[in-house]
């Protein structure tokens, strides 16, 4: 997939994401600012989460429950000083979870990744628009 979108239409762009469901593992790119994290916020709310949702900058996980007691992880590595740091977290115990991770900033921990996540690129466009692209 490869759309351009505004803001207004987030939720539509959440939908078809979530529609892969073969993917549970998401790799949001992008710029600061882009919309990683809105993204993310409206994934979490059509998967159903319950709680409050916020980018993980500092804690580099946040973990969310839904209305049907799945879990959802959230990943944010922007601060992360190198991929030692993730396994000390025990991310190979996340993504074996085959519970849905989204993750922001995944190029900082590239050697780490699965194979088989879905990779999400965001670009800001004029006009207030954004542009993605689905692999």
């Amino acid at each position: 997939m490869n759309k351009n979108y505004t803001l207004n239409q987030v939720s539509e762009i959440a939908a078809a994401i979530i529609s892969k469901k073969e993917h549970k593992t998401l790799l949001f790119f992008g710029e600061m600012g882009v919309g990683k994290t809105t993204l993310i916020k409206e994934i979490c709310k059509q998967l159903g989460v319950l709680d409050r949702i916020s980018s993980p900058t500092f804690s580099l996980v946040n973990e969310y429950q839904t209305k049907e007691n799945e879990i959802v992880y959230h990943f944010d590595f922007y601060r992360i000083e190198d991929e030692e740091e993730a396994l000390d977290m025990g991310i190979d115990e996340y993504f074996d979870s085959k519970n849905w991770c989204l993750i922001e900033w995944p190029e900082n921990i590239e050697n780490l990744l699965p194979l088989e996540a879905l990779k999400i690129e965001l670009t800001i466009l004029e006009d207030q628009q954004r542009n993605i692209q689905i692999r």
